[in-house]
């Protein structure tokens, strides 16, 4: 008996796959014959790529490929080795299956010939040489042909590679968020004359795209597949020819978390090392390239935080140097009234130094809140008008506390300046004008803080829709809008932004 080439200590497929939908009516599978002969090879699998190739090779009771029809759509990160998983099936098809035509596109030369350069490597292995014929490395009629007549060609779509071909058995679309629809209909209609037992394969492998890429073809097979996943989690029974599979990192979590490096990608670091991954943080051109291709997160899921958790961590201070004089305070309440925040801001230096003083619930009443504000009567107390905070507006004017209503425009005026002072460079030559004590209940509101628009000229403010408890930033926000406000008051009543 064969032993089986897997790496049970692994993580499954299930435990490292963000999205899982498999398509309907898998009764069998072709992966032990393909298992079993790259165990002849050598290969040793983890259970994770184990489950992979068990669902691609996935059959309905016809003996057809279960994603025959709507084909094999795998979002992943760079460095997960998924040219080796991929590449391993293709070989062991075209070794099982006589006479397999196969067409593997990248949509850069660079990207096919590297894979070439791999596969090639695997075709001059000791055990996998008798079964080849030739590897013909020409530019633009790169190949890998077997002694049964099975084929491999390898090109490049921007060079045109793959249109014209036919009877092909399968197709692997590598860097498949850059994939048009037009090369889709030139490539796709290949497959229609398979003559594979089994029926054609179709592979789409790639990273979210980014917003220039011609990525909707792979979007769109996403976004069908996640309605699926949704309904079925629904309890509704949904027919599905497809698989789709992707693994990344939490939308809203830190960059450089390896924690997430590894929930992103499967093979870090037992396969791939820390090393790897820390040349591509390097050489990446921004946060956002690494988190669409390093960690697999799409823009469609990514929670951005406002100010980052570095830039926020810069201006956390243990014992700033206040002037007791200069304070401003301001309360925020979210839309149930169950959860209230005061927030202060003081003057530091040539900065705003914010915290929050209280913050609690409300259920068992207000009163909290105006105890606590009418003891510091004098300085001005903010509350943005379309607070539920606003209701307490008499009571804390009854108590001698001056309180302040605010709109729209000063809300925008307050998160922008909040930004400003919350973002850019903090070193010895740039003193940060924004610090804060490093309080958790500040830190989570801001980690899960996102922007409404206010008005149609770019302002915005933050955004409580989702049911975020954003009370302390409100508060502290608003308190720093109030200490650098001019000191006068206009016609309406309320202050204005300096």
């Amino acid at each position: 008996m064969v032993r089986s080439p897997t790496k049970s200590s692994t993580p499954k497929l299930s435990e490292v796959a963000r999205h899982l939908v498999l398509p309907s009516g898998i009764v069998s599978t072709g992966w032990p014959a393909v298992e079993a002969k790259c165990c002849e090879w050598g290969d040793v699998f983890d259970a994770w790529q184990v489950g992979l190739g068990r669902a691609i090779l996935g059959k309905r009771e016809d003996g057809l490929y279960a994603a025959t029809v709507g084909g094999i759509t795998i979002s992943i990160p760079r460095q997960v080795a998924k040219t080796f998983l991929v590449g391993r099936i293709i070989f062991a098809l075209c070794i099982l299956f006589p006479g397999l035509k196969v067409v593997w596109t990248a949509h850069r030369t660079r990207t096919s010939d590297e894979t070439f350069r791999k596969l090639s490597g695997l075709a001059r292995r000791k055990k996998v040489a008798p079964y080849i014929l030739r590897v013909r490395a020409a530019n633009g009629q790169q190949e890998i042909t077997f002694r049964n007549g099975s084929r491999i060609m390898f090109g490049a779509r921007e060079q045109g590679f793959g249109r014209g071909f036919d009877e092909v058995d399968v197709e692997v679309f590598d860097e498949a968020q850059i994939l048009t629809e037009k090369a889709l209909e030139d490539m796709v209609a290949a497959t229609n004359q398979s003559r594979h037992l089994h029926g054609a394969l179709l592979f789409y492998m790639g990273t979210p795209p980014r917003p220039s890429d011609p990525g909707e073809a792979f979007s769109g097979r996403r976004r069908e597949a996640l309605e699926v996943e949704e309904r079925r989690e629904a309890g509704e029974v949904v027919d599905f020819d497809a698989l789709f599979v992707e693994t990344s990192a939490d939308p809203d979590s830190d960059l450089d978390d390896h924690r997430q490096w590894r929930k992103a990608n499967p093979s870090f670091p037992a396969r791939t090392p820390l090393a790897s991954m820390l040349r591509l943080r390097k050489n990446l051109p921004s946060d956002d390239s690494w988190r669409r291709e390093a960690l697999g997160i799409w823009d469609s899921d990514a929670v951005l935080r406002v100010v980052s958790a570095a830039d926020w961590a810069k201006r956390a201070v243990a014992k700033p140097a206040v002037d007791s004089s200069r304070v401003c305070y301001a309360v925020d309440m979210n839309v149930d009234r169950t959860v209230a925040a005061i927030g202060v801001a003081a003057r530091a230096a040539d900065a705003v130094h914010v915290e929050v003083a209280r913050h609690g619930s409300c259920e068992g009443g207000t009163r909290w809140i105006t105890d606590w504000l009418a003891e510091r009567k004098g300085p001005v107390v903010i509350i943005d008008a379309r607070s539920g905070a606003a209701a307490l507006a008499p009571d804390l004017r009854a108590v001698g506390v001056n309180v302040v209503l605010t709109g729209a425009p000063d809300m925008a005026a307050a998160c922008g300046w909040f930004y400003d002072a919350g973002t850019g460079t903090v070193d010895a030559e740039h003193p940060a004008t924004l610090t804060h004590f490093d309080q958790p209940v500040l830190n989570m509101a801001l980690d899960g803080a996102k922007k409404r628009e206010i008005g149609r000229e770019g302002g915005w403010g933050w955004d409580r829709r989702d049911g975020t408890d954003i009370t302390p930033l409100v508060a502290v926000t608003l308190a720093a809008f109030g200490l650098v406000a001019k000191s006068k008051k206009p016609k309406t009543g309320r202050a204005v932004f300096a």
